[in-house]
């Protein structure tokens, strides 16, 4: 197995769904042998699948594609935005269908290790690339909508029902709540230092008793927010 490759923290939770006991069984083994995955669940059909999926958050499915009643093809057509999904089937004809309904990859059985870890780790791939956030957005303004790269933002201020994004060379005010902005921009990059500013901890120049500075700017520093950002930042970074 590939050891450049580095697992996450959290390991994908994975159903697996197999109407045959042995296949279903066999491709639980195979999970609990790849280091970035975990078994949420399993079932011996798609119906129990879906209902599974209504209830539980899952990252990857390991479906086989001939079930009664409902096959895997079927189960997916009818599912509005299933999980990354990796078909098992001893058929190769259904290759082409599960290219088109764009899963990760196709297992035929029986299932080697060697095999069965390549699908894992390029549905890994396209998990991380999926999770990973775009390098800038974009903010509604009257006239369109302006690309902003989140680097080069300084910090946002709250204003009510407006925010304000603080760049070096502008401002930009945008209809949004800081709640949702904050869900928005990367979480390893942004930090609430007080209820009405987050901060690109990038671009902080110096944190003094209660007051931050970035470029020209200083900001308030909430006393209850001053020890989790020491932790999260300053501490890991701290030299002398």
């Amino acid at each position: 197995m590939d050891e450049t490759v580095k697992p996450a923290a959290a390991p994908m939770r994975c159903l697996v769904v197999d109407d045959e006991p042995i296949a279903r069984e066999g491709i639980v083994d195979l999970v609990n042998k790849v280091d970035f995955l975990t078994v949420a669940g399993t079932g011996a059909s798609a119906m129990e699948a879906v209902t599974f999926l209504r209830e539980n958050p899952v990252d990857l499915l390991f479906l086989d594609v001939n079930m009664p009643y409902l096959t895997g093809i079927e189960m997916l057509e009818m599912i509005e935005k299933p999980p990354l999904t990796i078909l098992t089937t001893a058929y190769s004809e259904y290759a082409l269908e599960g290219y088109r309904l764009q899963v990760v990859d196709y297992l035929l059985k029986p299932i080697t290790l060697q095999r069965f870890y390549q699908a894992a780790l390029k549905a890994r791939q396209t998990f991380d690339e999926r999770k990973a956030p775009l390098p800038f957005l974009y903010i509604k303004q009257s006239d369109g909508f302006q690309k902003v790269v989140w680097q080069d933002i300084l910090f946002v201020e709250s204003m009510e029902n407006y925010v304000k994004f603080v760049l070096e060379d502008r401002q930009i005010i945008a209809h949004q709540t800081m709640t949702s902005i904050e869900e928005i921009l990367p979480r390893d990059a942004f930090f609430r230092i007080h209820k009405s500013f987050l901060v690109n901890v990038h671009r902080i120049d110096v944190i003094n008793g209660g007051r931050i500075f970035i470029d020209k700017h200083e900001l308030p520093l909430s006393r209850h927010r001053k020890e989790e950002l020491m932790r999260s930042v300053v501490y890991k970074n701290l030299i002398g």
